[in-house]
């Protein structure tokens, strides 16, 4: 690795540029005037029910050979199991259900192909086994109270590996399935009261252990070696205080193993851990984030992914001298696909694209190119005939002068003349972060013209650990204020018209939006609310109880800092709202549960305000049928066009 070009700056596509800034401090505020909205002749609205049927892609598994790829798709309108030729060729679906199905593995004989599903989006998920040939699936836990799921087999095919949850429980445990006879046996027995969970990494080469990581909630977790046979734990990362600390793939010979840390300054980095020795070998030091990745499989090389503003690009790493192989990725979204490793036994690589433009695909990168192969073409007709505008990252002040990134994706065609409409798009989480990723929403919006900002607010990740706690108890307060300074950075542009702003989003996006309605009213002329949280008291009554765990790292203790959950929840301010509000919600959600949408209803009706809801039966926290997205972008559309490109506006 060139050490001192990646100081000076992050790498992208392998090639040292000095246009990326080293870190999030690098970044500078983005001139207003600098936006522009591209004049293209043919922009058009892109057919939402079209858009819709561009395929999205799930998890993938190389078979034992390498010949063959199993993957999620919802190709047929729901994301079940497909299977294809390692060159794309061949696919055809190998299960029909209308539950989603992931975490795909296959059995070391390649005759079989083990993955995990639940029951109508309530995230208790059983295993299931499928013949590779095709044949009816069969399910191998049948466990209605207990979720299994991640199944990894050992190397000699006898056991499977896979993480347990008891429905009622707040952490997950380890447990092991003797593959003749799907006898079961749990191999971790968590009480901590921290409400500490497992989660699976890998098996050592030889089956005597497995590799596992042991965290809260909280960025605070270590690497253990779990005993098989005894169930012994040994604590392989001993740290003070909170550090993050994860495995991601052991090495072909069993004594090093890939890790990501936050413990150089807050920001995740990379480094190989000697297992013997216990000492760290710092691969990257970098203030973005890093993420440690796979071993190939005769441990020659391995991968790290670099996430940098949103954009994130895989690196390839000789084992041995630690210099970076030169490979020519798409620029966007790169992430690493393949259950247990990317790498087939051949050694190609295997990762998923996308960008604002592109949907997702898979594509394989052979032994010894330079440039990938792509094997999957899901996008629609529409979508490869449309003309796109790419997303943008924007930095801006926010009222602390803290500085906000953002993507933005303007409209062809728009006059800097302050008429145009302006969506926000606040995102889940809420430690979760806007990245360059294809968005059927996005694009329906700005395909009509409107103005789409998605920023990053404090507490995303992405950023550091300190950024990420900045909204540590104050949930709605400066990044909620974030979100209001993204219209004010858009205003400063000349496009928009201020009594025509929207705000839309999903999970932690929709409490941004039922907090910003209420608690900044003015703002907003429209509304359109996903499964977003209204009361953070009601929410520990009815989530599941890892969800109330994670509630209280974000908020402390209910008894002791009720202050801080009244402030927090849109139920102080919801009255003052103004803003029509379409609310829509899944049925079974355990994470944002039914609840909350029906007091959000309930409230505004009596105000006598403009609201309506829909409820999708069989779906829990986010649409996962096609027929329901479909619904969901049109219903959301046709709001926005009546409240903010219609008669009525904010101020009647």
């Amino acid at each position: 690795m060139n050490r001192a070009c990646f100081s000076a700056a992050v790498v992208l596509l392998s090639v040292c540029s000095p246009a990326f800034a080293s870190g999030p401090q690098s970044r500078a505020s983005t001139d207003p005037a600098t936006v522009v909205s591209a004049q293209q002749s043919g922009a058009s609205p892109v057919d939402i029910k079209d858009l819709l049927n561009t395929v999205r892609l799930g998890g993938a598994a190389w078979s034992p050979d390498g010949r063959q790829i199993v993957y999620g798709s919802n190709a047929s309108g729901r994301i079940n199991l497909w299977l294809m030729n390692a060159d794309g060729s061949g696919s055809h679906q190998l299960t029909r259900s209308d539950d989603a199905q992931s975490g795909e593995i296959w059995a070391k004989d390649g005759s079989r192909i083990v993955y995990q599903q639940d029951r109508g989006g309530d995230e208790i998920y059983d295993l299931y086994f499928v013949a590779a040939s095709g044949a009816e699936p069969q399910n191998l836990t049948n466990t209605g109270q207990t979720s299994e799921t991640g199944p990894q087999f050992s190397l000699d095919g006898k056991w499977i590996a896979f993480q347990t949850r008891e429905k009622q429980a707040p952490y997950t445990n380890l447990a092991l399935m003797d593959w003749s006879t799907h006898k079961i046996r749990q191999l971790t027995h968590e009480q901590d009261p921290k409400k500490r969970s497992w989660h699976l990494v890998a098996w050592s080469p030889d089956g005597r252990f497995l590799f596992a990581d042991r965290g809260d909630l909280n960025e605070d977790s270590s690497v253990y070696r779990v005993n098989v046979q005894s169930g012994e734990a040994v604590e392989l990362t001993p740290h003070q205080g909170k550090v993050l600390i994860e495995a991601s793939s052991i090495s072909p010979d069993g004594k090093t193993l890939l890790i990501t840390s936050n413990e150089k300054g807050g920001s995740r980095n990379v480094a190989l851990f000697d297992i013997d020795s216990r000492k760290k070998t710092w691969i990257t030091d970098t203030q973005w984030e890093a993420s440690s990745g796979s071993f190939s499989p005769n441990g020659d090389r391995f991968t790290y992914s670099l996430n940098a503003d949103g954009r994130t690009s895989i690196q390839f790493v000789d084992t041995k001298t630690l210099n970076q192989y030169p490979k020519s990725l798409p620029e966007g979204l790169n992430l690493e696909q393949a259950n247990p490793s990317p790498f087939s036994s051949n050694g190609e690589f295997l990762f998923v694209h996308q960008d604002s433009t592109h949907a997702p695909n898979l594509y394989v990168l052979a032994v010894g190119s330079a440039s990938p192969q792509q094997i999957t073409h899901g996008e629609s007709a529409s979508l490869r005939s449309a003309v796109l505008p790419q997303s943008q990252i924007v930095h801006y002040r926010s009222f602390d002068g803290k500085l906000i990134s953002a993507f933005l994706s303007v409209p062809f065609n728009l006059r800097r003349d302050g008429t145009n409409p302006l969506i926000v798009l606040p995102h889940g989480g809420p430690a979760g972060q806007t990245v360059d990723s294809f968005s059927p929403r996005t694009i329906a919006l700005v395909s009509r013209g409107y103005i789409v900002i998605a920023p990053n607010v404090r507490g995303s990740s992405g950023y550091g650990a300190d950024f990420q706690k900045a909204n540590f108890q104050d949930l709605g307060g400066g990044d909620l204020q974030d979100e209001v300074y993204a219209v004010k950075f858009m205003e400063a542009t000349g496009y928009i018209d201020t009594k025509k702003v929207g705000i839309t989003g999903g999970s932690y996006g929709g409490f941004m939006t039922l907090m910003a309605i209420g608690k900044a009213p003015t703002i907003w002329a429209a509304a359109v609310e996903e499964y977003g949280i209204i009361d953070w008291y009601t929410m520990l009554q009815h989530s599941s109880p890892a969800l109330q765990e994670y509630e209280k790292s974000l908020l402390g203790d209910p008894v002791k800092d009720r202050e801080k959950y009244e402030a927090a929840s849109p139920i102080k301010y919801l009255r003052d709202e103004r803003a029509p509000l379409l609310v829509l919600q899944g049925e079974n959600d355990i994470r944002v549960p039914r609840e909350e949408a029906a007091q959000v209803v309930d409230i505004l009706k009596k105000q006598g305000r403009t609201v309506d809801v829909v409820y999708y039966p069989q779906e829990g926290h986010g649409f996962l049928k096609r027929e329901d997205q479909i619904d969901e972008i049109i219903r959301m559309v046709d709001w926005f066009d009546k409240y903010l490109k219609g008669a009525w506006s904010r101020a009647s």
